[in-house]
């Protein structure tokens, strides 16, 4: 397993109708975690790349119907 974390701008900030998605999210497989910024504006997500690509993850989050508008690809080092 090769665990890398994402940052990811969002939309506009996380409303309570977002937390569906979010949990939502965490079922998908070879995604770990999801972390929400306290600012409600940015989310980290830990995933398993060797089970899926840096565009499978956008993917994903937009397709559960997470409000994800840039990718900070600067944070695709392994976490140790």
């Amino acid at each position: 397993m090769t665990k890398v974390q994402m940052d990811y701008d969002l939309l506009r900030k996380l409303s309570d109708d977002d937390s569906e998605a979010i949990e939502n999210v965490h079922s998908h497989y070879g995604i770990q975690k999801v972390r929400i910024a306290s600012t409600l504006d940015r989310i980290s997500v830990d995933y398993d790349a060797s089970r899926m690509s840096p565009s499978d993850l956008d993917k994903v989050l937009v397709d559960f119907g997470v409000p994800v508008v840039a990718i900070h690809r600067g944070s695709e080092d392994p976490i140790a």
